[in-house]
C-alpha cells in the first residue's frame, strides 16, 4: 500500500448549516493535510496539522483575488478537495469537487438577478471542464449534472453523506421540558419542520397541506430555523386559519433540535428540491417517520421507510400527513435499519479513496 495522498480541503464554510455540517465531519474522520479558512473556525480541528488563513466571502470575484494560492503551493497538496461548487479558477493543481446540489439551475425563478443564474451556470460548467474527479451527494444530483453539461460520466461519484453521532433516540424524560420552553400543548401530536423560508424549501405548500389535514386541530405544526424567530410575512397561517396550530420555536440550539426530532410524532420535508436532505436521515435516527416530497434526491435518502406526497399538492401533502401522523413506533427496527446504511465514516472513506485515485494519475 502506498502513502496517504496529501490532501487540503477549502474549509471555509465550516461554521455554517448545511455543507459546514459536512465540512466539520470531513475535517475529523478524511485525514485532510492542509485546511483553508479563518483561524478561529479551525481551532477545533488539531488533527489538521497545516492552516492557512483564508478569510473572504463566498461566492463572487473577491474570493478568488483572496485565495491563497503561493501559500497552498509551498504545502504541495496532491489535491485540493472544494466542498462546495465556488472554485478557484486559477488553480492548477488536481482537484476533486463536491457538488451537493443544482437547485440555482433547476430553479433559477428563485434567484434575485438573472446574473446570479449565469454566475453559477458558469461555475457548474468550469468544475465539470476543470476538476479531476465530481463528488455529488446523491443520484439526482448527479443526474442534474448530466442533464445540464456534457460532462464526464466517469468523473461523477455518488458520495453520500452520514448522520451525526449526536443524533441517537432518547427517553421522553430527557426531552420532555420543550413543551413548557416553546409553550407546545401536551395533549396534540407534534409535526416537525425543520428549515428556512427559502422559495425551493416550500413551507406555504406544507402550510396549505396542513390546513387540509384532517385532525389537525389535534395536532401543532412546530417550525424551527432562524426564519421562524418572529413571525414572518412569507408565512400564511393566518390566511389558512392555522395560525393557533403553529408554533414558531425559531432558532433552536443542537441539543434542543436534536430533542425537538426525538419529542416528535411526524418529521416533514415538503422540499421541491433537495441535493440530499439530511434531516429525513435525522429524524429517522431519532426514531421519528418521515413524511417528504417525491422529487429531486429525497426517495435516496428516505428509502421505503418514508411516506411520500407531491409537493404541489395540498391534497397529497394533507392525504400523507394524516397517513403517517400514527406512526410513531410501529416501523422502529425497519427505520434502524436503514439509517444504520449511512454513516460520516463511510463518506470520509469515498472521499480518501478518491483523493488517492486522483493522486495516483
Amino acid at each position: 500500500m502506498g502513502t496517504a495522498p496529501k490532501i487540503a480541503i477549502d474549509a471555509r464554510m465550516v461554521s455554517r448549516s448545511g455543507i459546514g455540517t459536512c465540512i466539520q465531519h470531513w475535517l475529523r474522520d478524511v485525514g485532510y493535510s492542509v485546511a483553508l479558512g479563518d483561524p478561529k473556525d479551525l481551532e477545533a480541528y488539531n488533527d489538521v496539522p497545516k492552516h492557512i488563513p483564508f478569510i473572504s466571502g463566498i461566492y463572487g470575484y473577491k474570493e478568488q483575488l483572496k485565495f491563497p494560492y503561493c501559500k497552498l503551493r509551498k504545502e504541495r497538496p496532491d489535491v485540493l478537495h472544494v466542498p462546495h461548487c465556488n472554485v478557484p479558477l486559477l488553480y492548477r493543481g488536481k482537484m476533486i469537487v463536491t457538488v451537493h446540489d443544482l437547485t440555482h439551475l433547476v430553479y433559477p425563478e428563485f434567484l434575485p438577478m438573472k446574473v446570479v443564474h449565469l454566475y453559477f451556470k458558469f461555475i457548474f460548467w468550469f468544475i465539470c471542464k476543470r476538476a479531476n474527479r465530481i463528488l455529488t451527494d446523491s443520484e439526482s444530483t448527479k443526474r442534474d449534472l448530466l442533464r445540464f453539461y456534457k460532462a464526464d460520466e466517469s468523473k461523477i461519484t455518488v458520495v453520500p453523506l452520514g448522520v451525526g453521532s449526536e443524533f441517537v433516540r432518547k427517553p421522553k424524560s430527557e426531552v420532555d421540558y420543550l413543551y413548557e420552553k416553546f409553550n407546545i400543548p401536551r395533549d396534540k401530536k407534534i409535526i416537525l419542520y425543520v428549515g428556512n423560508l427559502l422559495p425551493h424549501k416550500n413551507l406555504n405548500g406544507l402550510l396549505e397541506g396542513f390546513a387540509r389535514m384532517q385532525g389537525r386541530e389535534n395536532c401543532r405544526l412546530v417550525l424551527v430555523g432562524k426564519a421562524f424567530d418572529g413571525r414572518t410575512r412569507e408565512t400564511r397561517e393566518k390566511d389558512l386559519g392555522i395560525e393557533g396550530l403553529t408554533i414558531h420555536a425559531g432558532m433552536v440550539s443542537q441539543e434542543d433540535l436534536v430533542n425537538f426530532y426525538n419529542q416528535a410524532d411526524l418529521f416533514v420535508l415538503p422540499s421541491l428540491y433537495e441535493g440530499f436532505g439530511l434531516p429525513v436521515l435525522e429524524a429517522f435516527a431519532c426514531g421519528t417517520p418521515v413524511a417528504c416530497s417525491n422529487v429531486s434526491s429525497l426517495p435516496e435518502v428516505g428509502g421505503d421507510v418514508a411516506k411520500y406526497f407531491d409537493p404541489k399538492d395540498a391534497a397529497s401533502i394533507a392525504h400523507a400527513l394524516e397517513g403517517s401522523i400514527d406512526d410513531k413506533g410501529k416501523f422502529d427496527d425497519k427505520i434502524s435499519a436503514w439509517v444504520n446504511r449511512f454513516t460520516w465514516q463511510n463518506s470520509a472513506r469515498q472521499i480518501r479513496e478518491i483523493a488517492a485515485e486522483v493522486a495516483a494519475k
